[in-house]
């Protein structure tokens, strides 16, 4: 099993992949504009949809999915302690979210944070067609968002209860959770006050 030297190497890897900034570099190629001054001004996959299009959100969503994931799976493959497999899926969030590579902004951590989760436990898949059902009917991308999110807490609790996961990786899926719930402090105004942005409205560049 890899020692503390290594796995304070894997977070600060997971940290720098994490802050891969896919939706930033989306913009500037496609259409040299930078995502942080328009929209939501997140470099997230919903941002790239209001303001892209859908195949370069499409892209986004996968490629942040992805940084997300492979920190995590490799942390497992390589037999790191499940407590630095667990912080390394935190980083990983992290650094979507505060980005050093774009004066440490970011986007809102969905994506990435459902990458981290589904390498900690595949479980939290069940939650996708929840978040999927309340998108379609309320096209609040954030309320399903956050849903989702709460849902795969209470998921991991629960699975952790049961002696069926790690008490670390359901502490990381906690702190992702409040990752994301914090990034869309914004959008939880706006959901209570009736002013969020629904999915499909689009921002004028």
């Amino acid at each position: 099993m890899p020692g503390q030297v290594a796995g304070i190497v894997l977070v600060v890897f997971a940290f720098l992949v994490g802050a891969i900034p896919w939706g930033y570099l989306a913009g500037r190629v496609s259409r040299g504009i930078d995502l942080r001054s328009v929209g939501s001004g997140g470099t997230g996959a919903t941002n790239v949809l209001r303001t892209l299009g859908t195949k370069p959100s499409i892209a986004v969503a996968i490629l942040d999915v992805l940084k997300g994931l492979l920190p995590v799976v490799f942390a497992r493959m390589a037999n790191f302690d499940p407590a630095w497999t667990a912080a390394a899926a935190v980083a990983t969030v992290a650094g979507h979210c505060w980005s050093p590579f774009i004066a440490f902004k970011g986007g809102k951590g969905v994506a990435t944070g459902a990458g981290a989760a589904v390498g900690l436990f595949p479980q939290v898949l069940l939650t996708l067609p929840v978040m999927a059902l309340i998108v379609r009917t309320t096209r609040f991308v954030s309320l399903g968002s956050l849903v989702a999110a709460w849902l795969g807490a209470l998921l991991a609790m629960a699975l952790a209860a049961a002696g069926q996961l790690e008490w670390p990786a359901t502490l990381a899926i906690l702190a992702i959770s409040a990752i994301i719930t914090l990034r869309h402090e914004g959008n939880i105004r706006r959901l209570l006050a009736g002013t969020e942005r629904r999915i499909g409205e689009s921002i004028p560049l």
